[in-house]
C-alpha cells in the first residue's frame, strides 16, 4: 500500500511539472516534450506515434495543436493540474491495477466510468427527453450516493459522470462529493441554467468538476427544445465556466428538426469561439412512453453527421465524439458494464442511460453485486451485437438484441410506464433496417479494409 502511495505521490508530481512546463510557451514546449517522448520510447510504433504528433505540433494551422494550446491557456493552474492529475494518474496509470486487483477478488469486469444520478427533478420539460418517463420528483439520498462513489473508487472506477434530471439542482452535494473523492474526475452532464459566476468559481478552487452543457444548435433550435431564454443562459455558463478556467465542452442531440444545424460548421465553430473544449453528439432515442419516432434524426442525415464528425477532426480545434457512429472506434457498444453503467436517482442499476431496464437496485445491494447484473452478463457476452461497428445500439440498431437479452435475463423496466422491451424495440424494426443499408455501405467503404479492433475484447 506504502508503495502504491509513492507511485501516485511520483505520478502526480511528474504530470504537475510536465503541465507546469506545457503552459510555459505552450506553442514551443509542446514541440519539446514529444521530441523527448520519442528520445525516451522505446517501441518502434510508440516513436512513431509521437514523432507524428510532434510533427502536427509543429503546424501552425494544425487543428490539434490548435486545441491543445487554447486548453493550456484558458484552463485555471488549480483545474489544469487536478484535472490533468486526476484523469492521467489516477484514471489513467493506476486504476488499471486497481481494477484488475478486484475483478481477480470478485469475478467480474470492472468498467472504467459509471454514470449516476444524484436526481430526477429538472427546472426544464425539454421535448424527447431520455429520462422524462422516470420518476421525476425523486432524490438519490447523500447517503447512498456517498457510498456507491467510495465503492467505485475502491473497485478503480475514476471517472464518474453525473446526469439526472439535472444535477446541479444538488450543487452543494455535488461539490461536497468532488472535495471529499478528490482523485476521482467528476463529468457533469447540465443544462446549464443554474452555473452562476459563483458556481463557476467555487468548480474552479475544486478542480476536478467538469461540464458538457445541453445546446440544440443555435437560439432558435435551443430554445424550441428547451424552452425561450434557454439559449442565452447557456452562453452565459460557458462565460462564467471560461472565466472561471473549468474545462468544458457541449453535448448535443441531433434529431429530425436540427441535424442540418448540428453539423454545419457554423454550429461547431460557434462551440469553439464560446470556449468548448469536447464536444458529445447524441442521437435521438425514442425511450419512454411518449417516444417519437418521427423526431429520430433519419438515416441520411445520421450518415451525414457521420461525415462531419470525420471532417471536424482534421480541421476543427475540438474534441468531438459521436457516441453512435463512433462504435467503429469503442469496439461496440460501451454499455451494461463494458465500460460504463447507469444508476438512475431511483438507485436502478442500468446498461446504459437508455435502457431503462434492470435486475437490481443500488439500494438494495453492494456495486459489486449490482455488476454482477444478468442484463449485465448478457451484453458483455454479446457484444459487439453487430459485426458492422457503426451499427452498434441494441437498441435502436439491433433492437431484436435488446429484447431477447431483457426477456432471457428477467429485467424489469425502470420506466413509470412500466414500458416492456418487446413494445419498445417492435417499432424500430424499419428504422434499424434503414439506416443497416447505409451503414453497411459506410463501413465497406470506409473501414472494412483497415486494422479493425478486436471485437470481443474489453474497453478501458
Amino acid at each position: 500500500m506504502a508503495f502504491r502511495g509513492a507511485k501516485a505521490m511520483l505520478g502526480e508530481a511528474v504530470i504537475k511539472q510536465i503541465l507546469k512546463y506545457l503552459s510555459n510557451e505552450p506553442e514551443k514546449n509542446l514541440v519539446r516534450m514529444l521530441q523527448w517522448g520519442e528520445t525516451l520510447a522505446r517501441d518502434p510504433k510508440h516513436k512513431e506515434y509521437t514523432r507524428s504528433w510532434a510533427k502536427a505540433m509543429q503546424e501552425e494551422d494544425n487543428n490539434w495543436r490548435k486545441l491543445a494550446i487554447r486548453t493550456l491557456n484558458q484552463v485555471s493552474p488549480n483545474v489544469r493540474d487536478k484535472t490533468g492529475i486526476n484523469f492521467f494518474v489516477h484514471a489513467g496509470i493506476l486504476a488499471p491495477s486497481y481494477r484488475k486487483r478486484a475483478e481477480e477478488k470478485y469475478g467480474i469486469h470492472i468498467p472504467w466510468a459509471m454514470l449516476i444520478d444524484p436526481t430526477g427533478r429538472c427546472n426544464l420539460r425539454c421535448k424527447g427527453c431520455w429520462a422524462a418517463e422516470y420518476d421525476r420528483t425523486k432524490d438519490m439520498d447523500y447517503e447512498t450516493l456517498d457510498r456507491v462513489i467510495g465503492e467505485a473508487e475502491e473497485l478503480g472506477i475514476r471517472f464518474i459522470v453525473v446526469s439526472g434530471g439535472e444535477p446541479t439542482v444538488r450543487m452543494e452535494d455535488l461539490l461536497s462529493l468532488a472535495e471529499k473523492y478528490d482523485e476521482l474526475l467528476f463529468h457533469i452532464f447540465t443544462n446549464g441554467t443554474l452555473i452562476d459566476k459563483e458556481t463557476a468559481k467555487r468548480c474552479a478552487e475544486i478542480g476536478n468538476l467538469t461540464f458538457a452543457i445541453s445546446v440544440e444548435g443555435f437560439e432558435e433550435q435551443t430554445d424550441d427544445r428547451r424552452g425561450k431564454g434557454v439559449f442565452k443562459k447557456v452562453m452565459q455558463a460557458m462565460d462564467n465556466l471560461r472565466e472561471a478556467g473549468v474545462v468544458y465542452g457541449f453535448s448535443a442531440t441531433y434529431t429530425r428538426d436540427n441535424a442540418e444545424i448540428i453539423e454545419s460548421d457554423e454550429f461547431i465553430d460557434l462551440m469553439v469561439d464560446k470556449g468548448c473544449i469536447f464536444g458529445w453528439l447524441f442521437t435521438y432515442v425514442p425511450v419512454g412512453g411518449g417516444a417519437d419516432l418521427e423526431y429520430m434524426a433519419t438515416p441520411d442525415q445520421r450518415r451525414n453527421l457521420y461525415k462531419a464528425v470525420n471532417k471536424w477532426r482534421t480541421e476543427k480545434p475540438i474534441f468531438v465524439v459521436d457516441f453512435w457512429n463512433d462504435g467503429w472506434a469503442s469496439g461496440g457498444c460501451i454499455a451494461g458494464g463494458r465500460s460504463y453503467f447507469h444508476i438512475n436517482a431511483t438507485g436502478e442499476v442500468e446498461p446504459c442511460a437508455f435502457i431503462h431496464y434492470a435486475n437490481m437496485n443500488i439500494k438494495d445491494t453492494s456495486l459489486v453485486e449490482a455488476l454482477k447484473s444478468p442484463l449485465f452478463k448478457a451484453y458483455q457476452e454479446s457484444i459487439p451485437f453487430n459485426e458492422n461497428l457503426l451499427r452498434p445500439c441494441p437498441l435502436i440498431d439491433n433492437p431484436e438484441r435488446l429484447q431477447q437479452m431483457v426477456e432471457e435475463t428477467g429485467a424489469y423496466p425502470t420506466q413509470t410506464d412500466k414500458l416492456t422491451a418487446s413494445v419498445l424495440c417492435q417499432p424500430l424494426h424499419g428504422y434499424a433496417k434503414a439506416w443497416g443499408e447505409i451503414a453497411d455501405d459506410l463501413w465497406e467503404k470506409n473501414h472494412v479494409k483497415k486494422q479493425q479492433p478486436d471485437l470481443k475484447s474489453k474497453a478501458t
